[in-house]
């Protein structure tokens, strides 16, 4: 065979087989999640936008995992400018609390996100509100489950800087858990 023969069929061969190796290694990133994973850190991510229906509910546990289960209060907003809905979330061992929200009012808010679970066990996370009129989130600490999942609930509470107001009241009252 000539050599410009040879390289061509093996550009041709490497070419047919790129996409097949790309599709046999599968998608970068937690094999476990529905979408792609969000970034664990301390500081509030911008989730998407919370929202209590049915058809929403996925969205809302985007970048969890499919093992992680929510039971998330209704959307709650204020005659402020104040958005938030709260979760409980659990994830193998671990439970936490979440809040989404947004903040329209234009001023920095002081928020304070409290879990709590059986036996009076409590856990708070203080949550600096910025001026932005985004979607953002705040959650607690991971912490080793003591108990059912149905014994959890949650709050977040939203108050003006200056005053200390308080502007709005979120919990995590649902009956039924999201995803599983």
């Amino acid at each position: 065979m000539q050599p410009r023969l040879m390289v061509l069929l093996g550009v041709v061969a490497v070419a047919a087989l790129l996409p097949l190796a790309g599709a046999a290694a599968g998608p970068v990133g937690d094999g476990d999640a529905k979408s792609p994973p969000s970034t664990p850190s301390t500081a509030p991510s911008a989730p998407p936008t919370p929202s209590p229906s049915a058809s929403r509910a996925p969205s809302l546990l985007a970048g969890l995992g499919v093992a992680t289960a929510a039971r998330c209060g209704p959307e709650l907003s204020s005659p402020d400018g104040v958005e938030a809905q709260t979760c409980v979330l659990r994830q193998g061992h671990d439970t936490w609390a979440r809040t989404y929200y947004r903040n329209a009012t234009g001023e920095q808010l002081a928020a304070v996100l409290t879990v709590m679970g059986p036996a009076g066990r409590t856990v708070q996370m203080h949550c600096a509100v910025g001026t932005e009129d985004e979607p953002a989130a705040c959650e607690t600490p991971r912490e080793r489950s003591a108990g059912a999942a149905a014994e959890y609930s949650a709050v977040a509470e939203f108050a003006a800087g200056d005053s200390g107001s308080l502007l709005l009241r979120s919990g995590s009252n649902s009956a039924a858990p999201q995803g599983s």
